[in-house]
């Protein structure tokens, strides 16, 4: 009765301690089941440790019946902590066989460090302590252990272990303890309630279904709340779990029309002329046009080709060439010269007199014809007197008459001066006719 004691004993305090402590997630509990063999040989000095280890028939003490029962809970990366509670019958010992069908008990506690958790080959290693009895002789012993779990699918698994037990009394032997069993983990929670354990729940904290993993669908369109764009609202597959009120491909809560069907390219809003500009910002909803000008096509005022935005002269008909602007042809410069070459000057001075003021007018008539036309006032002599003085003068002529269009209304950017000289002729100086055409004035484009 005192053995049936002990055994109840130790069954007792392995079921208590699986009690002991609330459920973690992850299935942290494991229970085996076992049969154990006890070999006293090798730790005694006949061969010492590992002596004739694998000696089954003349060493070890096989109880051919179900004799363990551990219990262990999971702590944190990968160490757990167990209690086992063990029986057996000793006939061989210290090399001695048919010793008497001794009784043998145990239950020892164990921390255990698995290498490779999770994985289907499991080894680890374990240390702990107990409380061994043979018959009426009991002792403490210190533990290592070394163990192998080939687990079969994610609970059930079968285990292998062996126990080295060094006793703290001489009257107890030191001895190993193997077992060989079937092992069954549990105990896995469901923080959500969703019927989804936390280990296998991608959203352990939020109730979910089956279907995706125990994370939600709130608003139920079959796409999982964590890639719908649009979770409380029921949409499409292809625009992310949004809905599409007008049915323009664009969802409405990126279509700034989704009430009107639209384009893609134009945020779902409609372009009735395909100019790429809204009808509702499109001054011209009927009529392509350019953004810039509000959906409205540009005006040409003066029909030269060139559109207002781009006509330097929008009023005056011109050339494409001449960004709209009319271009001085021959005919025109001849004309301009003609006028030029009869600006009358003081004798040997640049001041203009006053009856060339009507010809200047003429002149100042023909450039306002050619308001984005630049223009040289050139100023040439006769040779008569030094080159220095010759040249001196030319410039100040021309610079004179540039004066004087610039102060009666023509843009100073559009002209430049420069003189000459008697270094550009058009008549002999030998006579005062040729003379006189060689003192002149000339208006050119300028290049």
């Amino acid at each position: 009765m005192k053995n049936l004691s002990r055994l109840l004993f130790a069954m007792l305090l392995v079921l208590g301690y699986s009690n002991a402590n609330a459920q973690d997630k992850n299935n942290p509990w494991q229970i085996t089941i076992a049969t154990n063999a006890v070999d006293n040989y090798p730790t005694d000095e006949v061969g010492g440790i590992f002596s004739d280890f694998f000696n089954v028939s003349d060493h070890w003490n096989i109880l051919p019946s179900l004799s363990s029962i551990s219990v262990s809970k999971y702590l944190n990366s990968g160490f757990s902590f167990g209690v086992a509670g063990s029986l057996n019958k000793i006939d061989n010992w210290n090399g001695t066989t048919g010793v008497g069908d001794l009784s043998y008990y145990g239950v020892d506690g164990t921390i255990k460090y698995n290498f490779l958790e999770g994985t289907t080959i499991d080894p680890y290693l374990g240390v702990g302590g107990g409380y061994t009895w043979i018959d009426e002789i009991g002792a403490g012993t210190l533990n290592g252990t070394v163990g192998l779990n080939i687990w079969f699918n994610d609970n059930i698994g079968l285990t292998l272990q062996t126990s080295y037990k060094h006793a703290f009394e001489d009257y107890l032997d030191t001895h190993f303890q193997h077992t060989a069993g079937i092992s069954i983990k549990f105990g896995g929670t469901d923080t959500d309630g969703d019927g989804i354990f936390d280990k296998d729940d991608a959203c352990p904290d939020v109730k979910g279904i089956a279907a995706f993993n125990g994370c939600p669908d709130t608003d139920g369109d079959g796409i999982e709340d964590s890639k719908d764009s649009c979770p409380n609202e029921a949409g499409l597959a292809e625009l992310n779990g949004c809905p599409d009120t007008d049915g323009d491909g664009v969802a409405d809560k990126d279509d700034k029309c989704p009430t009107v069907a639209g384009l893609k390219a134009l945020a779902g809003c409609p372009d009735a002329d395909g100019d790429g500009v809204t009808d509702a910002d499109d001054k011209c909803p009927n009529t392509a046009g350019p953004a810039a000008n509000k959906g409205c096509p540009w005006p040409d005022t003066d029909g030269d080709g060139v559109l207002d935005k781009d006509d330097k002269c929008p009023s005056v008909k011109g050339t494409v060439a001449n960004n709209g602007c009319p271009e001085v042809s021959d005919e025109v410069q001849k004309s301009l010269n003609a006028y030029a070459k009869t600006i009358l000057f003081d004798t040997g001075k640049s001041t203009i007199k006053k009856q060339s003021a009507t010809v200047l007018g003429d002149i100042i008539k023909i450039l306002n014809e050619y308001p984005n036309s630049k223009f040289t006032v050139e100023g040439h002599t006769d040779s008569v007197g030094s080159d220095k003085l010759n040249q001196e003068l030319s410039s100040a002529r021309a610079d004179a008459v540039k004066k004087y269009l610039i102060d009666n209304g023509i843009d100073a950017f559009r002209l430049s001066s420069m003189g000459y000289g008697e270094s550009k002729p058009i008549d002999t100086n030998n006579t005062s006719k040729g003379r006189a055409n060689n003192r002149r004035v000339e208006i050119n484009l300028a290049k």
